[in-house]
């Protein structure tokens, strides 16, 4: 596995997102899977996990502290807090934003708890909260920096100018936000900041949550708890006219000698040696095709005719709905 870096962590070119095991799209995996898959990860040289306070309300740190916890000391561990599940009268948990230090703190302490480590390498806020100056949260995360819990901090889903007031505080390592050939929202004006300040860029859902992998979605039969029920571009309509991009795509797979999900991440890889993709999967035998785009050789014709297939033009639909996107910070295209 060939690496990259964020801060003094030198990172598998390509990490593993671990929301899926527990989380986002359907019932998650058994625990035993999500061992097998953590685990297959790890020894193809992988040493980038990715978790958050939010992916199953706390079970997925719990399977990654479980899981990886014989091996902590050979990979670099990534969480978030500032999103995360909050318990209601009847026992239910909702997904809350808050970015208050006071709780920033409280659910450092419990991830720490649930992925069984002394310190995490590299702590997200998953959320800017617009209730608190993101000076704020960010100085809390300093804080928790200071004590030793943290080794460093991310950011997740903003702006260049949040990033920048952040930066003013202290130093971010990494920016997370979805970027693939279908989202290029990172693209206006993070990626440039982030390569101005020496910040590492996390690029979440590498293969357009599923649309870029080589089996076509039934969006139809997607389960219950699948948050893309919720997003425009997996309507029925939105995702007929996506999918006749798919024909093309598929060639040009074909064409370099790899599989629809590799081309995918290997036009990531080619944006710049400070992006760092991470694919989640519930398969191992996915995982081991998405790793192999570490080896995939893309030409200029190549890369040109994918920019030019699938885009933030060509695509229908946005990426969250109306709701979701109040929510985030990014910019988006006019």
């Amino acid at each position: 596995m060939k690496n990259r870096q964020i801060a003094s962590f030198s990172v598998s070119a390509i990490g593993l997102g671990c929301m899926n095991l527990s989380h986002a799209y359907g019932p998650p995996v058994s625990p035993q899977q999500g061992e097998r898959v953590l685990l297959a990860a790890f020894d193809q040289g992988v040493n980038f996990f990715d978790t958050a306070a939010l992916y199953g309300f706390g079970a997925n740190e719990q399977l990654v502290g479980q899981v990886m916890k014989p091996h902590r000391q050979k990979f670099t561990l990534a969480s978030k807090c500032g999103m995360q599940g909050v318990e209601q009268s009847d026992g239910s948990k909702v997904r809350v934003i808050d970015g208050r230090p006071e709780t920033i703190k409280k659910t450092c302490e419990d991830s720490l708890r649930r992925l069984q480590t002394e310190v995490i390498d590299l702590y997200y806020l998953h959320r800017w909260d617009k209730k608190v100056p993101i000076e704020d949260s960010v100085g809390a995360l300093s804080e928790l920096v200071r004590q030793g819990k943290i080794q460093t901090i991310g950011l997740s889903e903003v702006s260049a100018s949040t990033l920048r007031k952040a930066h003013a505080v202290h130093p971010i390592a990494a920016v997370q936000t979805e970027y693939s050939l279908w989202t290029r929202n990172p693209e206006i004006a993070v990626l440039q900041a982030c390569r101005e300040l020496g910040t590492a860029f996390v690029a979440f859902s590498p293969v357009a949550r599923g649309f870029l992998c080589g089996a076509p979605l039934d969006v139809a039969g997607f389960d219950a708890k699948d948050i893309r029920r919720s997003m425009p571009r997996f309507t029925s309509e939105n995702h007929a006219a996506n999918s006749k991009l798919l024909p093309a795509y598929h060639a040009l797979a074909q064409e370099a000698s790899c599989s629809p999900s590799q081309l995918a991440l290997a036009w990531l890889l080619h944006q710049g040696e400070d992006i760092i993709p991470i694919p989640g999967t519930t398969s191992v035998a996915h995982l081991l095709d998405d790793l192999a785009a570490v080896d995939v050789k893309l030409d200029a014709s190549v890369l040109a005719r994918l920019d030019a297939l699938i885009n933030q033009s060509t695509v229908a639909g946005n990426r969250y709905s109306a709701q979701a996107n109040s929510e985030v910070d990014t910019e988006v295209f006019g």
